[in-house]
């Protein structure tokens, strides 16, 4: 997942005044408010994991910037103005950030968690270098305290992601050993044969026409005669577990694309490159085509 560098969070020129410190800290909270609560409106069923944490995530800048105006009544007399901004505040959650997460098929909480880490920690650098360009003792010494409290929340959320990485592990490893009796890590290959799986379970809940489509991304193409179980009404899975399945198709589909990327970044030879971008071409192709049946099958 891209990330834009943390050190390139640099206000352009000096804050001058005590009120203009607490505009751009309180359009700061304001607008991460904004970015996290976009992914809060999703109304996808596997989405909710993802949609929890980002309603902490809001929850706790809507805190920070009420906090904020509070503290600027109390200092300056007025709430935050945003005629006292000079230029315009740097953009400490950027929504390229948050649709990437939004759009892919392997962000977890864990994943969620960390973005939102790195975000306080870029607020850090930030307000870091306010510090050093500040010529007033009371900005420097009121930005410090804005630093702080980056470092304190980046801090709670290093937590949560420890615990959500720890949960997520857990779960892989009951899958994988559950699908293969194993306790090794998912290969390439492992991964192909469950979305095998996968793709043969989500097709029977389609209509001919449908089911020909996703049967058609199905990495082993086997005769149809093979694919279709004698009784339907007996095998038929329900629509909402069709839904997961369709849902973990999408995401080993983006996995192995990944992988086989991966495979070709590190690869030891001229052959063995050729090979891995071979393969993540038609893993991608076959995501692309994947996520595009999913668009518009119900």
């Amino acid at each position: 997942m891209h990330r834009e560098p943390l050190l390139t969070a640099v206000p352009p020129a000096p804050v001058r005044s005590l009120a203009e410190l607490y505009a751009i800290a309180f359009d700061v909270a304001q607008k991460a408010a904004q970015r996290y609560s976009a992914l809060v409106e999703r109304s996808d069923v596997s989405f909710g994991p993802l949609r929890r944490v980002f309603e902490v995530l809001v929850a706790s800048e809507r805190d920070r910037a009420d906090g904020l105006s509070a503290a600027c009544l109390t200092a300056c007399g007025k709430r935050p103005d945003v005629a006292d901004l000079r230029w315009a505040p740097v953009d400490l959650v950027p929504a390229a950030e948050i649709s990437e997460l939004g759009n892919s098929g392997l962000s977890t909480p864990y994943t969620a968690w960390a973005l939102a880490a790195h975000h306080r920690q870029r607020a850090f650098v930030f307000w870091t270098y306010v510090i050093a360009l500040a010529e007033d003792a009371l900005i420097r010494k009121t930005a410090e305290g804005f630093a702080r409290d980056a470092l304190s929340a980046g801090n709670l959320l290093r937590r949560e992601r420890r615990l959500a990485w720890r949960a997520e592990r857990k779960i892989a490893s009951n899958e994988i050993a559950s699908a293969e009796g194993t306790n090794e890590p998912a290969s390439a290959a492992l991964l192909e044969s469950l979305l095998h799986r996968d793709i043969v379970a989500w097709s029977q809940g389609l209509t001919p026409a449908q089911r020909d489509r996703v049967l058609a991304m199905d990495p082993y193409r086997l005769p149809p005669h093979f694919l279709t179980p004698p009784d339907r009404a007996d095998t038929e899975p329900a629509s909402g577990e069709i839904e997961q399945i369709k849902q973990r198709a999408l995401r080993r589909a983006e996995q192995l694309s990944n992988m086989y990327l991966s495979d070709a970044d590190s690869a030891p030879d001229q052959d063995s490159m050729e090979l891995a971008q071979k393969l993540a071409a038609q893993a991608i192709a076959r995501l692309a085509g994947l996520r595009n049946i999913a668009s518009v099958v119900p």
